[in-house]
């Protein structure tokens, strides 16, 4: 019986499950990725994403006043002051003036220190140490903090990685550079590729069987082969590195596909259409613009997803086909990796600056993600 046409498989719920982790293991990177973006440095270094919401246990390093600021009072030297600097401050839980015994007292406790003198530290962070001999050295006693940390979010992260003018680092420059890269290189193959696949599926000529079996072949050519040969042609007729270099190796790599997809597509609209259209007088061109294009949007639709995002991800092509030592042309593949060098301790610059590249892609592919599937299982019913 549960081979009967409208009942449900007993595999039903196996395909569920499937789903709902593939769903989850997708999400979980790009939800942390997300959280960690607004996160501090602090933070981000002492907890997951996942307790981000929760007060933490954190030890900090802080530093008392200079010696040049202790005063005497009844034959002591003191020195007094606010271990926090600004309005935050974090329920002190223990302390210690040294990194091997960070939790070796609690607030209010005295403790020796190791040039001679005492220093005590309160709950709310007030300190006082006391020496019957003048402190020395020109930096002040460093003091170790375990407490509770409140969660906290900053837009600070965003601002240094995309607006700030004094940022060396180029994400802002960067991402302009992706965009166009990516813009042209989506739209060029799509131009083409659409009179081609109209040309294939509904055009009597020579060779036409010859030129479909061509174009399936092309789709597991690795575009590694043909990287070399195509940067020198680029160079033998003048191209060279930069923008119209890339925009045609993507349209090259892009375009096997883009016809594949879209001839398959195009095959399969009603040929009433198309023929009742011939009678009235429409011209082939006429027939593509006002018939064919718009009833392959689907189709369309689903390739510029995928070429906008393998083109957005790319940095193979973009390291052959871009002249990137000045830094004009840089994308934000590349700049990433650059962020992983100088500045590869920031992971909240690192989250950021990676979470603000896959922003653009999150977008397109949500607002055109219901022509996915109708664009991919075109030509495979009739």
């Amino acid at each position: 019986m549960n081979n009967i046409a409208g009942t449900k498989s007993s595999l039903t719920w196996a395909v569920h499950i499937s789903v709902a982790v593939l769903v989850i293991a997708w999400l979980l990177p790009t939800v942390g990725l997300f959280v960690s973006s607004f996160r501090t440095a602090d933070q981000i270094a002492t907890s997951g994403w996942w307790k981000s919401l929760f007060a933490q246990e954190q030890t900090i390093a802080q530093r008392a006043a200079a010696p040049g600021t202790q005063v005497q009072i009844d034959g002591l030297y003191v020195i007094e002051g606010q271990i926090f600097e600004g309005d935050e401050r974090p329920d002190i839980k223990t302390w210690g003036i040294s990194s091997r015994a960070v939790d070796a007292f609690v607030p209010g406790d005295v403790a020796e220190m190791r040039r001679g003198g005492t220093v005590t530290l309160n709950a709310d962070g007030t300190y006082r140490m006391e020496n019957t001999e003048e402190f020395g050295g020109s930096r002040g006693q460093r003091i170790f903090i375990t407490g509770e940390v409140p969660p906290e979010f900053t837009f600070d992260n965003y601002y240094t990685v995309v607006f700030d003018p004094n940022n060396i680092d180029g994400m802002a420059k960067a991402f302009i550079n992706t965009l166009t890269v990516t813009i042209p290189a989506t739209i060029i193959p799509i131009l083409v590729a659409a009179f081609a696949a109209y040309a294939l599926a509904w055009m009597d000529f020579p060779g036409r069987a010859l030129l479909i079996a061509a174009v399936v072949g092309l789709l597991v050519v690795p575009l590694q082969l043909a990287l070399i040969p195509l940067l020198k042609l680029h160079n033998e007729i003048g191209i060279g590195k930069g923008y119209i270099g890339v925009w045609l190796a993507h349209t090259g790599f892009g375009m096997p596909m883009a016809i594949y997809l879209l001839r398959n597509y195009m095959v399969g609209l009603p040929r009433d259409i198309i023929e009742n259209a011939r009678v009235d007088g429409a011209t082939e061109f006429q027939i593509f613009i006002k018939i064919i294009l718009p009833l392959s949007f689907p189709a369309l639709a689903s390739f510029a997803i995928f070429q906008f995002l393998w083109t957005w991800n790319d940095l193979l092509v973009s390291l052959v086909f871009l002249i990137d030592s000045t830094g004009e042309t840089t994308v934000m593949t590349k700049q990433i990796i650059e962020l992983l060098g100088t500045r590869g301790g920031n992971w909240e610059i690192l989250a950021t600056a990676a979470f603000v590249s896959i922003i653009v892609p999150l977008i397109v592919f949500f607002a055109m993600q219901k022509y996915l599937v109708r664009g991919m299982l075109a030509g495979s019913v009739k």
